[in-house]
């Protein structure tokens, strides 16, 4: 059995690609994860609000809406920040 290392990277790159399939959990995940990455304490605080906010919908279809919103934050994690 092989294990792979998939990167925090290729996971935001698979999802910018996949957007509409990938599960919102997943996204919001990923989301947590570059949190700590952002230089600006306020971005990180206004991003964990907005996933709180996100996890507490019941809708799937509507949490991948708001999901959406956030999108630049993937953008900005592979821009380098």
């Amino acid at each position: 059995m092989k294990l792979v290392f998939v990167t925090l990277e290729e996971q935001v790159n698979r999802i910018m690609r996949n957007f509409e399939s990938t599960p919102s959990e997943e996204i919001l995940e990923i989301l947590n994860k570059i949190m700590p990455e952002f230089k600006s304490e306020l971005t990180s605080e206004y991003l964990q609000g907005k996933i709180q906010k996100i996890m507490q919908i019941d809708d799937e279809s509507e949490k991948i809406k708001q999901c959406k919103a956030l999108a630049p934050y993937l953008d900005w994690y592979l821009q380098g920040l």
